[in-house]
């Protein structure tokens, strides 16, 4: 059975991280990966047609949403990109749950009106502990959901911090904490050949901390 063909994503990531290892990190096993890779996403994206379906329905609306603002569009395009090519995350599933729409709109919200507000770090963090709730409460947990909400973390309070933060102190520290876990993390996945874990919940304690300050900060800020 080919990579393309597996149904677990996990061992599907595996058996293309492995390969790579395997082969030394060489161009050509850099190229066969990515074309492997991409390959797969295709496949998945294309077997569940109403998860495609309400990505790009949900992304349409924000692109409406976003106007000629900045980041705007291109926020919108690149966050279609990423939710379509991890489809195969969501396993035995053909379509979104709630809680991964919730997870895309935070993802998404330096994109509208609403990203430069004093109430957007707050609005972040109460749809980040809701769509958690909500999967949980449903059993719609998956991988694409934990990606996705880590993916939305890293774009919406990196944005945030980078662009309305005006403490160097507190822009370094909250960088760090977000960073630091992740990147080890993946690290040691691909040191090793295998799909990275999420980071354990200890280690994203100061990175939720540290959420919990920029989004004050900015709400208290005028």
């Amino acid at each position: 059975m080919s990579v393309s063909d597996l149904t677990d994503s996990r061992a599907a990531t595996n058996a293309l991280l492995g390969a790579l290892r395997r082969d030394g990190w060489r161009p050509h096993a850099v190229a066969r990966f990515l074309w492997q890779a991409a390959d797969r996403s295709a496949r998945q994206a294309a077997r569940r047609p109403r998860a495609l379906g309400q990505i790009t329905a949900l992304h349409c609306l924000l692109l409406a949403r976003a106007g000629q603002q900045r980041p705007g569009r291109g926020w919108v395009a690149t966050s279609w990109t990423l939710a379509v090519v991890h489809l195969g995350l969501l396993e035995h599933r053909d379509r979104l749950s709630p809680a991964d729409m919730l997870t895309l709109i935070r993802g998404n919200l330096p994109a509208t009106s609403m990203g430069p507000s004093r109430w957007s770090g707050l609005l972040a963090i109460t749809l980040d502990l809701t769509d958690g709730h909500l999967a949980r409460n449903q059993g719609t947990v998956s991988p694409f959901g934990d990606y996705a909400d880590s993916f939305a973390d890293a774009a919406y309070w990196t944005w945030l911090t980078l662009s309305h933060e005006p403490s160097r102190a507190v822009r370094a520290a909250a960088i760090a904490a977000w960073a630091l876990p992740v990147v080890t993390v993946t690290a040691i996945g691909i040191r090793r050949g295998t799909m990275p874990e999420r980071p354990r919940p200890a280690l994203l304690r100061p990175a939720a901390a540290m959420q919990g300050v920029v989004a004050l900060r900015h709400f208290l800020r005028r």
